[in-house]
């Protein structure tokens, strides 16, 4: 069974995502899979270059800067990218999701509902905070400035539509529910798997 786990930023999805591998359940990180395909998957590096100029990669590696550049102000470029690097993804992900032993699998995604990614998995799970608490955090991780969170926040789907469209949602304030709420999602995910 493949669980897809998606959240805005600073939401806590990553630290749910590492509670279920503290369960021994293998965990997919689709954003570290898109970096690493993009470097080292010659087909896709080939489609980048034609789609986005031959500086796409400097000195053979992606130029992700100059990248981001491009994409983030225009909103057709985003979608060519998504539209090259997301199939790719999502048959490494496929081909990584046979090898894994245990009941489920768990595909971690920033952009499960953007990319049309709830497809590819079974059951999906929605990671919300309140606005203030993801600002507070990312800046903290991150380094930088409320104004910069904030505009990544009002790019991403807000909490309303992600639990809407989720099969399950996770309000993670405080860590010690967040471990319960795992505990309660592992059980129930694993007698369904157990059912199929």
């Amino acid at each position: 069974m493949k669980i897809g786990v998606t959240g805005g930023i600073g939401s806590g999805k990553s630290t749910v995502c590492r509670l279920f591998a503290q369960k021994g359940i293998a965990v997919y990180d689709s954003d570290a899979a898109a970096k690493r395909l993009m470097q080292q998957d010659d087909t896709l590096r080939m489609r980048l270059t034609e789609r986005f100029g031959a500086d796409t990669f400097r000195d053979g590696q992606l130029d992700r800067s100059r990248l981001a550049g491009v994409v983030f102000s225009d909103p057709q470029a985003l979608a060519d990218l998504n539209a090259l690097v997301h199939p790719v993804v999502m048959a490494d992900f496929d081909a990584w999701a046979a090898r894994q032993e245990g009941p489920y699998v768990i595909l971690e995604s920033a952009i499960l509902f953007e990319a049309g990614l709830e497809t590819c998995v079974d059951k999906t799970v929605a990671v919300l905070a309140p606005r203030e608490l993801r600002i507070e955090r990312t800046c903290r991780r991150d380094d930088c400035g409320p104004d910069e969170v904030g505009r990544r926040i009002a790019a991403q789907l807000d909490d309303d539509t992600l639990s809407g469209r989720a099969d399950y949602a996770i309000v993670n304030i405080f860590e010690e529910d967040l471990e319960l709420a795992v505990v309660k999602l592992d059980r129930i995910f694993s007698h369904e798997a157990a059912r199929h």
